[in-house]
């Protein structure tokens, strides 16, 4: 008898430890887990870099260039063309694409800078000849125009050119015997 009471001391307390831990751990085996509600970030609408840089826009007087320099190298080390829509401007980079409109016309043409100047006060962009009639300014010499450009960025890094592979071309090889000569 001694044993039974010894047993139900050590199991009634066991018991009881028991039935003070199972209801804890049913409770988390049959919880489920709720996610925290996901994080909404506000909706901004993100604008992808320009490729060509920022915008440059210049409004004054332009003038244009021609028959005394046709021929004659420019800054930019090409030969000047005076039929060409080609533009001289201080300090836009070679190769720039730039607008001029005419502000009095409302006629445009496109121009590729690739000289420098013009060199007359109060001036913002020399135009070839071609560029100053297509936008009706040839009779007078000067307008007052808007200048519109992106000028080209510049790449960032020089890319390797990739190189022709050049395939080895096949060695012949003798699957005969060699044959010995009689001495």
């Amino acid at each position: 008898m001694k044993h039974s009471r010894q047993l139900f001391v050590v199991f009634g307390i066991g018991g009881a430890l028991l039935s003070l831990l199972l209801p804890g751990c049913a409770q988390l085996i049959g919880r489920k887990e709720i996610p925290p509600p996901p994080v909404v970030a506000p909706q901004v609408k993100e604008e992808a870099p320009n490729a060509e840089g920022p915008k440059v826009e210049e409004v004054g007087q332009a003038s244009w260039y021609g028959p005394a320099l046709n021929g004659k190298e420019t800054a930019s080390g090409e030969t000047f063309d005076q039929n060409g829509l080609t533009a001289a401007h201080p300090t836009l980079p070679m190769g720039t694409k730039a607008v001029v409109t005419n502000l009095e016309t409302g006629k445009s043409v496109e121009v590729t800078i690739n000289d420098r100047g013009p060199y007359a006060k109060g001036r913002k962009i020399d135009l070839s000849r071609a560029a100053a009639r297509q936008i009706g300014m040839s009779k007078k010499g000067v307008a007052k125009v808007k200048i519109e450009s992106r000028p080209r960025r510049k790449p960032t890094k020089k890319m390797a050119r990739p190189t022709k592979k050049r395939r080895a071309k096949p060695v012949a090889m003798r699957t005969d015997p060699p044959v010995l000569s009689p001495q």
